[in-house]
């Protein structure tokens, strides 16, 4: 057996977009992962000695004694990042099994692999991450929904395509895949920055997200798609600005639904900010750049993902 994957528990299945997969071969289980540039992902890779000593980088909390253990299995026994051989993601136009690397650039990290690690131990079928993000990119506007009126965001209209483009094409996409066929069985989502910077787009943020949870489900066809939202908490858990108070307790509001009950799920993730003198750059907006909060934030929506999905995380 993968020694990554863990002996699976029993879970509910969810609605497939393709036909059924032949009964030999559970079919893949397929998760999106979309928003702007924090789930792009810029956390750093290798610890940069220029830049704080390091901290705050993949390499740094994989090696440091305070923080190895929690990190060391991103690490294979020859002291490279360790490459899943049952947990794949499409990024655009890359492209690959999971590893260290699937940020906004090859030396960057998201949350994707926190997730990936997460849901892939979890699950005995293999795992595709389907990544969509774009820097710079609001949900008032370039990700609006249908349902919420006026024009369709030109990304919303490209999640849609793209997720059907990938699993319309799996085979050929990823031939390992053989005939097994996929279930979409997760959606993820960390943005925020281009609405919480605008007060039109804050005072709308609720009922936008309520109508793209809903417009999502419809289009890509999976009812009650679970759906994480992983909160806009950049600048942790001092912040005190009112627009972005008012927009991550929006984005808390939509979990709370009744109609979303048990198939949404909010990940708070302030208290996973580190400060500057904790990481490579200066970026708030990006949190720092610090690797431990992207991989982080990742972990926790996996994990609430899991939760949704009436799976446990493995230990």
């Amino acid at each position: 057996m993968n020694p990554f994957r863990l002996s699976a528990l029993t879970g509910a299945l969810f609605v497939a977009l393709a036909a059924p997969a032949p009964a030999a071969d559970k079919p893949v289980k397929v998760f999106v992962l979309a928003g702007q540039s924090n789930m792009e992902g810029h956390g750093f890779v290798p610890a940069d000695p220029k830049r704080n000593d390091g901290k705050g980088s993949l390499e740094y909390v994989a090696k440091q004694p305070a923080t190895a253990d929690q990190f060391k299995h991103l690490l294979g026994k020859d002291g490279k990042w360790a490459v899943r051989d049952d947990v794949w993601i499409h990024y655009l136009e890359r492209k690959g099994k999971l590893t260290a690397g699937y940020g906004v650039r090859e030396d960057r990290i998201g949350p994707e692999l926190g997730f990936g690690w997460v849901v892939g131990n979890a699950f005995e079928e293999p795992v595709l991450l389907v990544k969509l993000a774009w820097g710079g990119k609001s949900l008032g506007k370039d990700f609006r929904p249908p349902s919420a009126g006026g024009e369709v965001g030109p990304y919303y209209t490209e999640v849609i395509t793209r997720t059907k483009a990938v699993l319309k094409d799996l085979k050929k996409e990823f031939p390992e895949f053989a005939d097994r066929g996929y279930e979409l069985v997760g959606f993820g989502w960390h943005q925020g920055w281009n609405d919480r910077v605008n007060q039109a787009f804050v005072d709308e943020y609720e009922k936008n997200m309520a109508h793209f949870i809903r417009d999502v489900r419809k289009d890509l066809g999976v009812k009650d798609l679970p759906f994480v939202i992983a909160e806009t908490g950049m600048t942790g858990p001092d912040e005190k600005h009112p627009r972005a108070l008012a927009l991550m307790k929006a984005q808390a509001a939509v979990a709370g639904y009744p109609e979303f009950k048990g198939n949404v799920a909010f990940v708070k993730t302030q208290n996973f900010w580190r400060a500057e003198s904790e990481s490579p750059t200066k970026q708030g907006y990006h949190w720092n750049s610090n690797a431990e909060t992207y991989y982080r934030i990742g972990d926790a929506m996996g994990r609430e993902m899991l939760k949704l999905s009436e799976k446990k995380p493995a230990k």
